[in-house]
């Protein structure tokens, strides 16, 4: 008999775990698809204004110079990266003494609020430095916060960023299976 009551307490677990990880994938599918309901009518609501895959801009993503940078985020700002441009949401993060302005994406595409990160915290951040007006800035791919939550903005591979890609290819993108 105490056998049979093991055998189905740890069913239980089992089955609890499996729950566990459907609740949590669901919740990663639902944020996802609000934010890319949000950020494609956003996108559809401007033209590019210097955020296009053969802007200036763009091109100064370069792919053969990835890195990470571990910083803490000092907190946020938003202007644009170069005359002409619409805003940008920039995250201004201290790695060492330095500190450094972390370009995410167009304003229109996603907020401060909506990266997921907050004064005070520790990331990692994947991209490719560039230098705008004489500034040393760091054009993010990716803003990780510890193991459990992060925001992609361009694709590692080729540097191409989601503001530019349909929702579906977006939501593809940012599933939990592409991590």
């Amino acid at each position: 008999m105490a056998g049979t009551r093991y055998i189905k307490i740890a069913k239980k677990d089992n089955d609890m775990k499996k729950h566990s990880r459907y609740k949590s994938l669901l919740f990663a599918l639902i944020l996802t698809a609000v934010m890319i309901k949000g950020t494609s009518c956003a996108a559809g609501e401007y033209d590019m204004q210097g955020w296009g895959i053969n802007d200036p801009y763009n091109k100064l993503y370069n792919v053969t110079k990835y890195e990470k940078l571990r910083a803490w985020v000092v907190g946020f700002k938003i202007e644009s990266p170069m005359p002409g441009m619409s805003p940008a949401t920039i995250m201004i993060v201290r790695a060492g003494k330095r500190l450094i302005d972390v370009h995410i994406c167009p304003t229109w595409f996603a907020k401060p609020g909506d990266v997921g990160v907050k004064k005070g915290d520790r990331v990692k951040i994947k991209g490719s430095r560039a230098e705008i007006a004489g500034k040393d800035v760091f054009m993010a791919s990716k803003v990780k916060k510890e193991n459990y939550f992060e925001f992609k903005v361009r694709l590692t591979k080729n540097g191409k960023p989601f503001w530019i890609m349909t929702p579906e290819e977006v939501v593809r993108e940012r599933s939990p299976e592409n991590k």
